[in-house]
């Protein structure tokens, strides 16, 4: 069973998912890959998760680095997973490359090299937006390159982040 909740955030409508305990999907309403995760059994429910979600939103949304990050439980292959986790170390208002990335992960895992697509792929499949920072990715040249809620939100999102929205 999932649970579900709704939060209209600047920039739309965003549904988050919980499997009771800890967040397990946020997505802009209507975004590539929306609700990938969530079963066919579910129910809408106030939940602890969920307010420290709306939390993290609004304090996020006044273009502010939150100071906690609310219990996550994601799914997917440990090569996803690994380049999630690296999502969450992008600091508030920077941005990395898929090619650093892949350069990171590869180091990290004792390897020559790694595709900077299949950091794209794995970024491109992130099921917790915002917090798991998948927008903070950038092209090589710095060109903002997809993003599963569309590039004008990235945009703005990388804007609200340096101040300038």
């Amino acid at each position: 069973m999932d649970y579900v909740h709704h939060y209209q955030s600047p920039f739309g409508g965003m549904t988050m998912a919980s499997d009771g305990k800890a967040l397990t999907g946020l997505w802009f309403d209507g975004q590539k890959y929306f609700g990938a995760t969530l079963s066919e059994s579910r129910e809408e429910r106030e939940l602890a998760v969920f307010e420290q979600v709306d939390r993290w939103l609004g304090i996020y949304f006044s273009g502010k680095a939150p100071a906690f990050t609310p219990p996550l439980s994601m799914e997917g292959t440990s090569f996803r997973k690994a380049v999630w986790e690296f999502l969450l170390s992008i600091p508030f208002g920077q941005t990395v490359t898929y090619g650093e990335i892949a350069k990171k992960l590869a180091g990290q895992m004792g390897r020559s090299d790694m595709s900077a697509q299949a950091v794209g792929g794995a970024v491109g499949h992130n099921p917790i937006s915002l917090i798991v920072p998948c927008h903070r990715v950038v092209g090589t040249d710095g060109s903002l390159t997809g993003y599963a809620g569309g590039i004008a939100v990235k945009e703005k999102l990388l804007w609200m982040e340096k101040g300038a929205f």
